[in-house]
């Protein structure tokens, strides 16, 4: 692991309004890990997404990406500097074809690499291939998510945040989707950071993950020691997931 992380959040504190979302939380993502964050639904996970993402932006505290502050800049400036976002809710762009939808994900900068990174995204999920000239509203939400993941792929991210990847989806699509993030971090050492309720699934693919509580950051630790902790047993796992 490089000494420097490639992602630093230092004691963010982020506010809709008056209401306070998110407490002192410090994240670290270093350089070719898969760092997940669990915890309840509206225990502030999303919010940490978007604030790294420059949406709402922390009202004290940091953000630091490959070595600079991004806490400040601008969302649409944050995204060229190569954080790639699959949001949740996966919002494509619905009357857009399966490939249009792509185009929008490469951007300018990245058109030179069009053919090479579509075929990318068509071996990692080739039912995007077979549904290239549908529109992207017309899709299952399984091809939905994954084509928002090969969206946000496309513009060629040194970070890749997931935002509630599995959310309502069939265990099975689930288990292929976590398979190709998994292979994107083996072969070509993509950065993960997701953020997922499915807490075993999320931990299992992890190297580290974070526990969050009411906007807080409660425990940290590899994926495999959450997995064992008991608390976080009693708290995320129960119900099946063993």
């Amino acid at each position: 692991m490089s000494s420097e992380p490639l992602l630093k959040v230092e004691a963010v504190e982020t506010y809709y309004g008056n209401i306070r979302a998110l407490s002192g939380v410090d994240v670290e993502v270093h350089k070719g890990e898969i760092v997940s964050l669990i915890g309840a639904n509206g225990a502030g996970k999303s919010t940490l997404m978007m604030t790294i993402c420059g949406s709402p932006q922390a009202r004290s505290g940091k953000v630091i990406f490959d070595g600079e502050d991004i806490t400040s800049v601008p969302t649409h400036l944050i995204a060229r500097k190569r954080i790639a976002q699959s949001p949740e809710g996966r919002r494509i762009f619905p009357r857009m074809t399966v490939l249009e939808n792509l185009q929008m994900g490469a951007g300018l900068d990245n058109l030179k690499y069009f053919k090479e990174d579509v075929e990318k995204v068509f071996d990692m999920f080739p039912r995007l291939k077979e549904r290239q000239t549908q529109r992207g509203g017309t899709l299952s939400g399984g091809e939905q998510q994954m084509l928002s993941i090969g969206r946000a792929l496309m513009s060629r991210p040194k970070l890749l945040l997931l935002d509630e990847p599995s959310l309502g989806l069939a265990p099975l699509i689930v288990k292929g989707i976590f398979e190709q993030i998994k292979r994107l971090n083996k072969e070509e050492g993509l950065t993960v950071f997701l953020v997922e309720q499915n807490a075993f699934a999320a931990l299992k693919l992890s190297d580290r993950a974070y526990v969050m509580v009411n906007g807080r950051v409660t425990m940290s630790g590899t994926g495999k020691e959450l997995l064992a902790d008991p608390s976080v047993r009693a708290a995320y796992l129960e119900g099946g997931h063993h």
